[in-house]
Order: C-alpha cells, then sequence, then structure tokens
C-alpha cells in the first residue's frame, strides 16, 4: 500500500515557524499584514479568500481586502494597486488571478513592488529563482512541492524527477529548486514522447496539467513518488487532481491526495512570505 503525504502536518510546522517569528514582531508591536486585491465577486475567489482571513486570524496576520468591480479598468487597477504598493503599512500583496481580460497582466507584473511580491509574479522575484537565488519569494506551489518531499524524507540529491508542467509558475521555477536540491529534472509537456516511458522511470513524478483524474496506473509503478499539484473539478462536482488516485494509489510507493495535499502547503507558505516581507520591511 502507498504512503499518503498529506499536507496538512507539513503546512502545521511551517505555521508553527510562523507563531515564533510573529511573537518576535508583537514585542516590537509589529504587525505583519497581507493586502488582498480582488476583482469582482468569482465564487472561487471568495472561498480561497475567505480560507485565507481564517489563516490569518488563526496566526495573528493582519489582512485588508481591496475589491473592485470585475468591469473596472486597467487604470483604475493600477490606481489601487500604487496605493497598496506605498502603503507602509501593508507588507505583503496577494493578487487574485485569473484577472479579467481589461487588465494587462504583464503591467500588473512589473508594477507589483517585488518587495511585497509575496506570489512571486514580479520578473525581478523570479529572475533571482532562475539565478539560484532562493532567498526571496519563491512561487509558492513549487516550494510546496520541496517542503513535502522533504518533510517526508525523501532524498532529492540525484533523484530522477519528471515535472509534468513547463509554466514559469510551476513547472519551470520547480525545476531550477529540483537543480540547487541536486536532483535531475526532466521538463515534460503536451509535446513530449514516451511520456508513460519517463514517469515510470523517474523516482517522483509531479503532475500539474489541470486535467482531472488524466493519469491512470499506466503511468506509474511501485518505484514512484507522485506529487499531484493539479486541482481540478470532477464528475461528481468534488475537487481531484491530475491523478486517478484511486486507481494509482493501489501502485505507487507515494502520492500526495486531492484535496489534503499540496493545496494547504501552499497556503501556508504563501503567509509565510508574509512575514519574510515584514521582517525585510522593518529591517529585522
Amino acid at each position: 500500500m502507498s504512503s499518503i503525504l498529506m499536507g496538512r502536518p507539513v503546512a502545521k510546522e511551517i505555521k508553527d515557524n510562523i507563531k515564533v517569528d510573529i511573537a518576535e514582531l508583537k514585542k516590537k508591536k509589529i504587525v505583519p499584514t497581507l493586502g488582498i486585491i480582488r476583482m469582482g465577486e468569482r465564487a472561487d475567489d471568495l472561498a480561497y479568500e475567505n480560507s485565507i482571513i481564517d489563516n490569518c486570524e488563526a496566526l495573528g496576520i493582519g489582512y485588508k481586502v481591496f475589491e473592485l468591480d470585475r468591469e473596472d479598468s486597467m487604470d483604475k487597477f493600477t490606481e489601487l494597486l500604487d496605493t497598496v504598493n506605498n502603503d507602509d503599512n501593508i507588507h505583503g500583496i496577494l493578487i487574485f488571478r485569473p484577472l479579467p481580460a481589461q487588465i494587462d497582466i504583464d503591467i500588473v507584473k512589473n508594477t507589483i513592488n517585488p518587495d511585497k511580491d509575496i506570489d512571486c509574479m514580479n520578473p525581478l522575484n523570479l529572475q533571482k529563482v532562475f539565478t539560484g537565488d532562493l532567498d526571496g519569494f519563491i512561487p509558492c506551489t513549487p516550494k510546496a512541492v520541496i517542503e513535502i518531499l522533504k518533510y517526508y524524507n525523501y532524498d532529492l540529491k540525484g533523484a530522477n524527477v519528471a515535472v509534468i508542467n513547463s509554466s514559469l509558475v510551476v513547472g519551470r521555477p520547480l525545476s531550477m529548486m529540483l537543480l540547487e536540491e541536486k536532483a535531475t529534472p526532466t521538463i515534460c509537456h503536451s509535446k513530449t514522447k514516451d511520456l508513460m516511458k519517463i514517469t515510470s522511470s523517474s523516482d517522483i513524478v509531479v503532475t500539474a496539467i489541470g486535467k482531472a483524474k488524466f493519469f491512470g496506473s499506466d503511468y506509474f509503478n511501485d518505484t514512484n513518488v507522485v506529487i499531484d499539484v493539479g486541482i481540478n473539478n470532477d464528475e461528481d462536482g468534488g475537487i481531484c487532481g491530475d491523478i486517478d488516485y484511486d486507481e494509482v494509489e493501489k501502485i505507487v510507493k507515494a502520492i500526495t491526495p486531492v484535496p489534503g495535499g499540496v493545496g494547504s502547503v501552499t497556503t501556508s507558505i504563501l503567509l509565510s512570505h508574509v512575514i519574510k516581507a515584514c521582517q525585510k520591511y522593518k529591517s529585522i
């Protein structure tokens, strides 16, 4: 039977460290504060916002929500972002995506203050990852993958890792992080040949393609550790990953569930970035 790599204990360890840092900041009468920018009232955004707020309140992190209409202009969005960028009481900024068509995401990425960019949107922060500097704001989902593997004591040194995603949000930064751990990543995408051969021969497989239950047991064997980053709606209206969990869990060495795996760790890392941003701003 597979080992189930739950995200909850990993997230708890990260949150315990956050609480220690917050206690130190509290002694200095400093409250690390997150600014959330949301356009409209998409159900997914509101659910995520409520989750973030619940975590902030549980940890003692301040927050402020800045809401725009979904139809608001690029100028209005930029004006708000400039205001939050320059607000000394806001230490980290989270912008809910996807943004509507009239908002130029490239302008947003280059406008957000890199010192408050806790979700690693600004190219300056992403550039650091690609040059091997992992002390800044690393994309939260790739970092969550690494934290899970380390928590469960999987040795990355020399490991062959198939990363099935080539985006700047997950696949590419994760591959850079794996290289820093002395692993050997292979980036796979929609045109990759012999994907089953690559996955079955890899020590670790990370899936992030956004296709519900796409990967069945024929992609894996009993030597694979599988990290499922995908979040999809299944045929019953529930949440599932890219992996056909019920089928694959029976054969692989270890696997993360969806929900209950990478997602909870990602949120904890995002909030840890608020603390890091606050500490840097206050020169602590």
